[in-house]
């Protein structure tokens, strides 16, 4: 198997010991779990608005994608994890305006306890390269 690190000045950098993507074996696209930091500032914005971070983790996941060769039409998996399960619908919302609903990815969607730098919505997603 093949692993390539994916890496975009577009998106935030890592704040762990991880990696933006990997692309493995010539088709898949790994992407990392993206909170809402824009990378211009390399801090969390809209603290407390959950639609706004939702749009900045899009870009972030929109820029890394396409570092990697993909958009958003090659996502086959997302997974959303939200700090209050009452954000469903507006995350909802402005997740489904990345994807065609006829072939939208798989994806599931937690409430968990806390999240990185206190954000209020994270999503990673798996993508196949054509």
């Amino acid at each position: 198997m093949t692993r390539k690190v994916i890496k975009t000045e577009n998106a935030p950098e890592p704040i762990g010991p991880y990696n933006q993507a990997i692309a493995a074996s010539g088709q898949l696209v790994f992407v990392s779990g993206q909170i809402a930091i824009d990378p211009r500032i390399n801090e969390i914005v809209y603290p407390e608005d959950v639609g706004k971070q939702t749009e900045q983790v899009m870009a972030n996941l929109e820029a890394i994608l396409a570092a990697a060769g993909a958009g958003f039409a090659d996502v086959v998996k997302t997974s959303i994890f939200l700090k209050n399960m009452d954000d469903f619908g507006i995350v909802n919302d402005i997740y489904g305006r990345y994807f065609d609903p006829k072939n939208a990815p798989a994806r599931a969607t937690v409430e968990v306890s806390n999240l990185p730098k206190g954000a209020l919505v994270e999503i990673e997603c798996i993508a196949v390269l054509s």
